[in-house]
């Protein structure tokens, strides 16, 4: 059985799917960008500050359905110009213990929705 997991304090959904989905004890969260859940607009200025809005909004997605960065199993983050993969490890580091941190791809991909720079999705499991 399945679980669908909303949360006003992460930008609601563009299309036919939801923020998360909890079965029996994994969370499959869809990917986040960096939108404001409050204003819907792009949180822009640097390539931190997107990845920090979409963690943030992961973070919103993650305690609704009572859990933390601490039950992520599996992160994919999906990037636009992988010249940024620093910048943008250096924001996700802050948000996970590294002894603890979960398994993890990085893509570079062609476009992502709304042409943002950052896409993180998760797997999670209580």
């Amino acid at each position: 059985m399945k679980k669908i997991i909303k949360t006003s304090n992460a930008p609601a959904p563009v299309g036919p799917y939801n923020q998360a989905v909890l079965s029996g004890n994994t969370l499959y969260t869809s990917g986040q960008i960096a939108l404001d859940p409050a204003t819907g607009k792009l949180v822009t200025g640097s390539i931190e500050i997107e990845t920090t809005q979409v963690l943030e909004n992961m973070k919103a997605v993650l305690t609704e359905a009572g859990m933390t960065f601490e039950n992520v199993v599996k992160s994919t983050i999906y990037v636009k110009n992988m010249n940024d993969f620093a910048k943008i490890n250096t924001v996700y580091g802050g948000y996970f213990n590294p002894e603890t941190a979960p398994a993890r791809e990085t893509v570079e991909v062609g476009n992502l929705p709304l042409f943002v720079n950052v896409e993180i999705s998760m797997i999670a499991i209580k």
